[in-house]
């Protein structure tokens, strides 16, 4: 069966966390986009091109802990906005997307871009306030001088990055179905995504 979750929405709206729990709830392969991004984001951090950086990836570079920091996730979004990066990573993403067994894939542009096919198209948000605090409670853990201040502005900086680069902007794909997860807990955001799934799959 050829099944495809794309799942799409800005930073932080929870859409990785409910990414993972979809695949592991059908048996479905699952891809976080914004990895591949972020891989390339750390070897440009450490000198290398962009563009030769991204053609290079290999699935070993996904890897690392060391992805998650916000150095990274900023250089990442930077990286985004280069076409040639963005082309480098699509045909990847694509054999992921529409392998055998069903796939989730969640990032910026999978259902506008990667695979405007996809069976399932999810477009998760969260007001930016929310999103913050979220992503600052991830950080502060690893690095106690982040302040909320600090994660809002990234996240803000993210944002006008993302929906006004001109190569795949982030945006809905208009049959995408909203979810806004501002007021909801983890558990109440999982339970509605997995029911739109279901409500959807073959037989």
């Amino acid at each position: 069966m050829i099944f495809t979750v794309a799942i799409d929405g800005p930073a932080a709206s929870g859409k990785g966390t409910i990414g993972r729990a979809l695949a592991a709830e059908f048996g479905f392969s699952h891809l976080d986009t914004g990895l591949l991004y972020r891989a390339v984001g750390a070897r440009v951090m450490a000198g290398d091109d962009a563009t030769a950086a991204a053609r290079a990836l290999r699935p070993d570079d996904l890897e690392s802990p060391a992805l998650r920091t916000a150095e990274i996730a900023a250089a990442a979004s930077r990286c985004a906005v280069i076409a040639e990066v963005r082309a480098a990573l699509l045909d990847f993403q694509r054999r992921m997307a529409r392998r055998e067994g069903g796939a989730v894939l969640d990032g910026r542009d999978i259902g506008t871009v990667v695979v405007p096919e996809a069976e399932v198209k999810l477009y998760v948000t969260a007001a930016p306030e929310v999103r913050a605090e979220r992503r600052y409670l991830e950080l502060v853990v690893k690095d106690p001088a982040v302040t909320r201040q600090g994660v809002l502005e990234d996240v803000l900086a993210r944002d006008a990055r993302d929906m006004g680069r001109v190569e795949a902007p982030l945006a809905a794909a208009p049959d995408a179905l909203y979810l806004d997860t501002s007021e909801m807990s983890v558990e109440a955001a999982l339970a509605a995504a997995t029911a739109l799934v279901r409500d959807r799959l073959p037989g």
